[in-house]
């Protein structure tokens, strides 16, 4: 792995200016295993070269299993619902690990699919890199996988935080 190069001299110049010229890095979260891992890897990868992260969490337009007729008939009122309670947890939980690990954390909160919202909230904040935890789900091994799509597009540089 390679670090992000920070110039001799920008710490004082960083005081100053606290968001010019700081390396951002964003950072899928979803509340999974793998998702808190790349959290990690990434505050110790801002703490290095003093840069600051935006965690983002995607909630699906459509849950894949309802689109698909699995299970029980669908109700989306009680998915918005359950969806809006687990950014509201994940936004505290975000906050409680950026004040122990000693790093810069914002919040993002979008619907969509999470490979193009990543790539939108990363070029919008002219990221440096994108950071995601390696999904352990089976039908993303049929469908494909946010980190396989996110390296395959070759938007921008992605880190696949694999545990």
């Amino acid at each position: 792995m390679t670090a992000i190069p920070v110039p001799d001299g920008m710490a004082g110049d960083r005081a100053a200016t606290p968001h010019i010229g700081r390396p951002v890095l964003v950072v899928g979260v979803d509340g999974s295993g793998p998702s808190w891992d790349a959290l990690a890897w990434a505050a110790g990868e801002a703490r290095r070269c003093h840069g600051r992260i935006i965690a983002v969490f995607v909630a699906p337009l459509v849950d894949l299993e309802a689109s698909l007729g699995i299970g029980a008939p669908y109700n989306y009122e009680a998915a918005v619902e359950a969806t809006d309670h687990l950014a509201d947890e994940l936004e505290g939980e975000l906050a409680r690990r950026a004040e122990e690990l000693g790093v810069e954390v914002s919040f993002v909160r979008q619907k969509g699919d999470a490979a193009h919202v990543l790539t939108e909230v990363a070029r919008t904040a002219h990221a440096d890199l994108i950071a995601v935890g390696r999904s352990a789900k089976m039908l993303h091994r049929l469908a494909g996988s946010v980190s396989r799509r996110l390296v395959l597009s070759r938007d921008l540089p992605v880190i696949v935080v694999v545990t």
